[in-house]
């Protein structure tokens, strides 16, 4: 499933604010996705973790078309490696991204951080940088 699927970021949101004061609350972006192999087995499989332009190589380098999840707002893709083991790989782009400003803007949220900075995302940053004004924040 989706790395953060807006419904869920949402629900838990909503509850977080009948806990916490809005001006409180950081909301917690992923800068990641999950490499997937088929068939999922719960306490087996494990996902891979990359970077978002590493998914989007990935899906260029395995010729497979990127999808978008209506429901849970994120992008996704399946490819087949040389072993001939299926993947599905989601991951995180611009249009879900989008998603979460629009939550942190619509609950007057304190503002959004990432988990993992580390990973670069250029049109991620671009888009934050048109939606919000900008502060860094430094905390020891």
């Amino acid at each position: 499933m989706a790395v953060a699927p807006l419904p869920s970021v949402r629900r838990v949101l909503e509850y977080a604010l009948t806990e916490i004061p809005s001006k409180k609350i950081f909301l917690g972006i992923p800068n990641y996705g999950y490499d997937w192999a088929l068939p999922y087995e719960q306490g087996v499989t494990r996902a891979v973790s990359l970077g978002n332009v590493s998914a989007v190589r990935l899906a260029a380098a395995t010729g497979s078309e990127i999808l978008f999840d209506e429901y849970s707002q994120s992008p996704y893709f399946y490819y087949t490696d040389l072993q001939r083991i299926e993947h599905v790989v989601w991951f995180e782009d611009v249009r879900s991204v989008r998603g979460k400003f629009q939550l942190t803007a619509e609950n007057d949220l304190v503002g959004c951080g990432y988990w993992n900075i580390m990973r670069p995302f250029p049109q991620n940053y671009l888009m934050l940088n048109n939606t919000f004004d900008i502060e860094k924040v430094f905390r020891t």
